[in-house]
């Protein structure tokens, strides 16, 4: 006798169920799966800095800030929580996603950086009403800027340093990385030391 088949869920399936959770879900291939905690007080500094300032500048522009309980549908039946989002739609009061997500934010960590910046990168190109994606570097002043053009391609741009500020005409506010990493201290990463051996 075979295992039975797992059915995979609808969206209203998941989020009636994720209300009910104590941890945020993901839901992935029709999939809840569990997203990790205990981020270090680095990452959740630069977000509160983040959302404070989009927060500020988009109040009565139309578009707002929302925090990683908000969602995107990356894929149909796809959803995924960014660290900061800014929909400039008109999300329903009672739903739980983005209407018309515009840009996404996500603070990298060692463990999701390859996956964040590769494969949820390629989801977050396939949503069409996004035109920014944005890549925080929690340990040095570095933030990676993806963004489409009116002809839908998408281009890439490093921001470095504290002195540099990303505009971002698609909401109306601009970033400066002085804001997005106050009261950040930077940590140097430790170097190798090699012994000659003779």
């Amino acid at each position: 006798m075979g295992l039975p088949e797992l059915q995979a869920w609808t969206l209203p399936e998941f989020f009636a169920w994720q209300t009910k959770q104590d941890v945020r879900y993901e839901l992935v291939h029709g999939f809840p799966l569990r997203m990790m905690a205990g981020a270090k007080n680095v990452h959740d500094k630069i977000v509160v800095n983040v959302l404070g300032e989009m927060r500020n500048q988009l109040r009565g522009s139309g578009c707002r800030p929302f925090t990683g309980d908000g969602s995107i549908e990356t894929l149909p039946g796809q959803i995924r929580r960014p660290d900061i989002g800014v929909d400039c739609g008109r999300p329903d009061p009672e739903g739980y996603k983005a209407d018309k997500p515009t840009v996404v934010v996500e603070v990298l960590s060692p463990t999701t950086r390859d996956f964040d910046t590769i494969a949820k990168l390629a989801e977050y190109q396939g949503v069409a009403s996004l035109r920014r994606i944005l890549f925080i570097d929690p340990n040095l002043p570095e933030i990676t800027s993806w963004t489409r053009d009116e002809a839908g391609k998408w281009a890439e741009t490093v921001f470095q340093g504290l002195d540099s500020t990303i505009d971002m005409p698609e909401t109306g506010a601009r970033l400066r990385l002085e804001d997005a990493y106050e009261d950040v201290t930077f940590v140097p990463n430790p170097r190798l030391a090699f012994r000659q051996i003779r």
